[in-house]
């Protein structure tokens, strides 16, 4: 049977984290990917738990050489899933799911074409603002938000399913019953 590459997206407060940690707690043949970093590991870290790490050398020639998947700036430092760990999982049988922003999975379906994007929201503004309202310090910040989801799913055209996260057992089913076909 041949594996797949599934990228759950959506914007902020759609739980994409929440859903892809299910699928993981629940599925034994779906693997996430540990993802690849430039920073500078922190007392305590070991390469492979968490991330993987590379020197600035590294990094770049890991990338000139289109070994990341996606890769996005943070903070000062840089992160990305490698091509080459997702190619081995499937090799290996296994699906993969990345959980990703929507810029970040847009970049996933353009390097990697047969890659399942997976665009996940509520069905309703007022269940998104609902989310938002329990992060959010001021109105103010959970209109941003609303904005930049509403951008977001404007630009979330390269995804070939959508889900509506109302219900999160109604979310997982659909998500698993996409892998499973």
């Amino acid at each position: 049977m041949s594996r797949k590459l599934y990228v759950v997206s959506g914007p902020s407060g759609a739980g994409i984290s929440d859903i892809a940690a299910a699928v993981f707690a629940k599925r034994d043949d779906v693997s996430a990917v540990t993802p690849v970093t430039a920073r500078k590991m922190r007392a305590g870290e070991v390469n492979g738990v968490g991330f993987y790490f590379y020197d600035l050398d590294g990094w770049k020639s890991l990338k000139e050489a289109g070994g990341l998947l996606e890769c996005t700036e943070f903070a000062g430092n840089d992160y990305g899933t490698s091509r080459e760990f997702v190619v081995q999982l499937l090799d290996a049988g296994k699906n993969v799911l990345l959980s990703l922003e929507p810029d970040r999975a847009a970049q996933v379906k353009q390097n990697f074409p047969a890659a399942v994007c997976i665009w996940v929201e509520p069905s309703d503004e007022t269940l998104l603002r609902e989310r938002f309202s329990q992060r959010a310090r001021s109105e103010r910040e959970i209109e941003v938000r609303l904005r930049a989801a509403a951008e977001q799913r404007a630009a979330s055209g390269f995804c070939d399913l959508r889900i509506a996260d109302d219900d999160p057992a109604t979310t997982l089913r659909t998500l698993n019953e996409a892998i499973e076909a």
